[in-house]
């Protein structure tokens, strides 16, 4: 995905708890230092945590990922997020990538990753995208 929005201005909205609410989710704890937490509840049901795995501003961001959710077929931890920066002509290439989940949950965090990139660019690019309608009715 580009974004006209420079990487030094996207990187914080993967490591500052008040910035990343701006397009996903309603209420963030990061560390975002290798080991660090990274827990996000995403819906207000539903909880996503893992840890930091590497964080190299403005470029890449490595983090675990599995639902809180007992008896989650993607326990905490169990999957991994890579998301690199890529300047692009005063702009950035986002790339975001999610390794390690069973195939069945594949299609669905596709789903899921769509919107709420999506809401990243919005909000990056001025239009603000808005309340998520993923936190008032189930995904």
């Amino acid at each position: 995905m580009r974004i006209d929005a420079r990487p030094e201005t996207i990187f914080p909205f993967f490591t500052d708890p008040v910035k990343l609410m701006r397009w996903k989710g309603t209420e963030a704890t990061m560390d975002p230092r290798p080991g660090g937490a990274y827990r996000v509840n995403v819906t207000g049901r539903d909880i996503v945590r893992g840890e930091y795995v590497e964080v190299t501003p403005f470029t890449k961001i490595v983090f675990t990922w599995g639902w809180e959710d007992e008896g989650s077929p993607i326990p905490p931890g169990s999957s991994t997020v890579e998301v690199t920066l890529t300047p692009d002509c005063g702009g950035t290439i986002l790339r975001l990538r999610h390794t390690g989940l069973p195939a069945a949950a594949a299609d669905r965090h596709l789903q899921g990753w769509v919107h709420y990139t999506g809401r990243l660019k919005a909000a990056l690019e001025g239009n603000g995208p808005g309340p998520d309608p993923w936190v008032s009715r189930p995904m």
